[in-house]
């Protein structure tokens, strides 16, 4: 919203934000944007500086309210990617899914999360079969809010979170439908991480994993319905997805890995496109979201470190 829209008290905090970011003080640049969300205000950085836009209210009549998950699939696969800032990469990804589709029925959903592009043109690239399903935000979300978006819209059995920084040069949902043949399976992709203590997570190979990374993440719909999707907090994408895979493993779900997906992987712009202290710190920020969570769930690691004497 325009900042000369917005009641005193928001433009107040919202000018004792900007001077924290300023200094640094990113813990109380963190403390005064509680502040805003207690007053129903979320921020918005942007280039030109800050404004807010208030905090759309779970029972809002808007895309964040519907939800097809207490419905039963109609589908084997949902492939979900977002339309926001590269229309490049968007573009790249579409054509891959076109040239490549899915061997089994699937639907496509398109979040357009308040695109800088209009993603009509690059859709035609998906050619006769079943219409895109695009949801559009109403106004730009965080990273967790708008996948969480395009998840309770889907209707497969299995829906599929695709980053368009990866380009598809082959069926990929094969493969990764096969991993949920074990009904234990109610998380799987391309990439997967595994940690000693939970706080230092490196690559594992293929099979079980102590949880899935984003760029390629696949969840069973009994497993979605039980987490709900991602913790709204995580407005950047690092860690998100740890967050969730924990959450379906300490739901009595497996994670699981597959081998090498025909998928190309690109450059990432959402880490790539922001300065080195500015992803830093969102990424930080989020890994303590994620340790405050589940750091002391030595439980849920495949292989904890012994405990240190």
């Amino acid at each position: 919203m325009p900042p000369d829209s917005l009641p005193p008290p928001v433009l107040r905090l919202l000018a004792a934000r900007a001077a924290a970011r300023e200094a640094r003080d990113w813990a109380q640049a963190d403390a005064l944007r509680d502040e805003l969300a207690a007053l129903g205000w979320e921020p918005q950085d942007g280039p030109s500086g800050s404004t807010a836009r208030p905090i759309l209210a779970p029972a809002a009549p808007n895309a964040m309210a519907v939800s097809h998950l207490d419905e039963p699939a109609s589908i084997a696969a949902s492939v979900q990617i977002a339309a926001e800032d590269h229309a490049e990469d968007f573009a790249r990804c579409v054509a891959g899914l076109g040239a490549h589709p899915p061997s089994v029925a699937w639907e496509l959903v398109v979040v357009a999360n308040e695109p800088a592009f209009d993603p009509a043109p690059a859709l035609d690239a998906i050619g006769d079969g079943t219409p895109p399903v695009v949801v559009r935000s109403p106004g730009r979300l965080g990273w967790a809010d708008a996948r969480t978006v395009g998840l309770r819209h889907s209707r497969g059995e299995i829906t599929i979170l695709l980053d368009t920084s990866l380009e598809p040069v082959g069926d990929f949902v094969a493969p990764l439908l096969a991993a949920f043949e074990d009904e234990r399976v109610g998380i799987a992709g391309g990439w997967g991480v595994s940690s000693g203590d939970g706080r230092q997570f490196d690559e594992a190979p293929p099979g079980e994993v102590d949880a899935i990374e984003g760029y390629c993440l696949a969840i069973r719909r009994e497993a979605l319905r039980a987490v709900g999707g991602f913790d709204r907090r995580f407005r950047f994408y690092r860690n998100a997805d740890l967050d969730l895979s924990f959450a379906v493993r300490d739901a009595g779900w497996r994670a699981m890995r597959t081998g090498p997906l025909p998928l190309v992987r690109h450059e990432h712009r959402g880490w790539s496109s922001l300065p080195d202290d500015e992803r830093d710190r969102l990424s930080k920020r989020n890994f303590y979201r994620f340790l405050d969570h589940w750091g002391d769930r030595r439980d849920l690691l495949l292989h904890p470190d012994p405990p240190s004497r």
